[in-house]
């Protein structure tokens, strides 16, 4: 009997002949969440055509807040489709956290100049004076 239970505690010492992959599984679906998060994060821009004008000024900063307006009239902060009420409480909110950062309006070419108009007066209310208009190149010839 003494044999028996000696083969018994060669097979608890055998080799192991798998391999275990769910640690690779983990880091592998780590990895395409990682993948996907990144790739949907890219946002796009709102597509404006913009008026002409002989000389445009970069305004281009880091913290800079950009209102687009397309030629439907519908208004834009940073891509994101906004109403003027809900544009004036992002932008309450964004002076309070930084009362001197610049806005950029960006407004189509075909856009009725009314719907400009009620931005930039929604902005001298809200008392910011960083505002520029952006522009783009006349055509040359």
């Amino acid at each position: 009997m003494a044999s028996v239970n000696a083969v018994h505690d060669d097979d608890d010492d055998a080799a192991v002949d798998s391999i275990n992959i769910t640690p690779l599984v983990d880091v592998l679906m780590v990895v395409l969440v990682m993948f996907i998060l990144t790739a949907t994060a890219q946002v796009a821009g709102i597509q404006v055509d913009l008026p002409k004008a002989s000389s445009s000024v970069s305004l281009s900063q880091p913290r800079t807040k950009a209102i687009s307006i397309n030629d439907a009239g519908q208004v834009f902060l940073d891509a994101y489709p906004v109403t003027l009420a809900e544009l004036e409480d992002r932008l309450r909110t964004e002076k309070a956290l930084n009362p001197d950062f610049p806005l950029i309006v960006r407004g189509d070419a075909a856009v009725q100049y009314q719907r400009v108009v009620e931005v930039l007066d929604l902005l001298r209310q809200l008392e910011l004076s960083k505002v520029g208009l952006v522009t783009g190149k006349p055509n040359q010839g």
